[in-house]
């Protein structure tokens, strides 16, 4: 059964609490998470106008590319080339001072903050082309059995795939996009932003730090003090880096096996810790 045939379905049994879209649209699609998330208390009104936006639908690229993805491919070297390097030293002389009150408010190194800066969205740089609103709602719309199957069917068939693994892990990631829509929209909600208008990562991380949602909620810090926490700020984002390490046990003087610890909290990758570390010693030694 084609996919847009089961969001009918899914529509014509809930689809009364919505009004009557039209066939295929983004209000379709969604209609079982804008559900979920009227339930779970957002406004109505809010939710539904967010659905019917022309720029919202469902991502099935996102969604596909954690199939593809593999840590050991990426290219860590290009982080430590001279280039790199020199990039990093003019970004640690242009926020010097954004970097001095997060050492000293926080106890973490302005080379290790720098080094994940680089390595997450080069200083700035880019921070990703994906709708974070589309991509946690179309992961989060794998929590509905219906959906969950008829993505199966449209998705590409790889021998290390079968439908099993396939049901496992959306059903797994389908609850963490959930938790992470929801955080995703407290913080656009609260900040005043238009969250189908912040673009990241297809992994739902965003700014030039990468926090996803609900790191945010808990790390992010006002660097600046304009009232605001917007991690597309280099101030805010250098201070939430900072934030982040400190609350997962980062302290100044912190030996090199428990630094590597705090830092595996950030990415859950062992290349990815190497080269923060890496990084870090070039520019401590320059």
């Amino acid at each position: 059964m084609r996919m847009w045939t089961i969001w009918l379905l899914v529509f014509v049994l809930v689809g009364p609490v919505f009004g009557s879209p039209t066939v295929g649209s983004s209000e379709v699609q969604f209609v079982v998470v804008q559900k979920w998330l009227i339930d779970d208390g957002f406004d109505s009104k809010w939710i539904q106008s967010l659905y019917t936006r022309p720029n919202v639908k469902f991502d099935t690229a996102s969604a596909r590319s954690y199939f593809r993805h593999r840590e050991a491919t990426l290219d860590y070297d290009q982080f430590t080339s001279d280039r790199s390097i020199e990039a990093a030293r003019r970004y640690m002389d242009t926020h010097t001072q954004a970097l001095h009150y997060t050492e000293s408010v926080y106890g973490v190194d302005r080379e290790i903050i720098t080094a994940i800066l680089l390595v997450e969205t080069r200083l700035g740089t880019y921070t990703g082309k994906r709708s974070i609103f589309n991509t946690l709602s179309t992961l989060s719309a794998l929590r509905d059995p219906s959906t969950r199957d008829a993505f199966w069917e449209e998705m590409p068939k790889t021998p290390r795939l079968n439908r099993d693994k396939y049901r496992k892990w959306a059903a797994g990631k389908s609850s963490w996009a959930y938790r992470e829509l929801k955080a995703f929209l407290k913080y656009a909600s609260k900040q005043g932003m238009d969250p189908t208008e912040i673009y990241g990562s297809y992994a739902g991380a965003l700014g030039i730090a990468q926090f996803i949602p609900s790191s945010i909620v808990v790390y992010a810090r006002d660097g600046n003090e304009d009232g605001k926490v917007n991690l597309f700020h280099h101030e805010d984002a250098i201070a939430s880096v900072g934030s982040y390490l400190k609350r997962n046990g980062w302290r100044p003087g912190i030996d090199r096996k428990k630094a590597s610890k705090v830092i595996y909290r950030y990415n859950h990758s062992e290349y990815y810790v190497n080269t923060i570390l890496k990084i870090s010693d070039i520019l401590t030694q320059m």
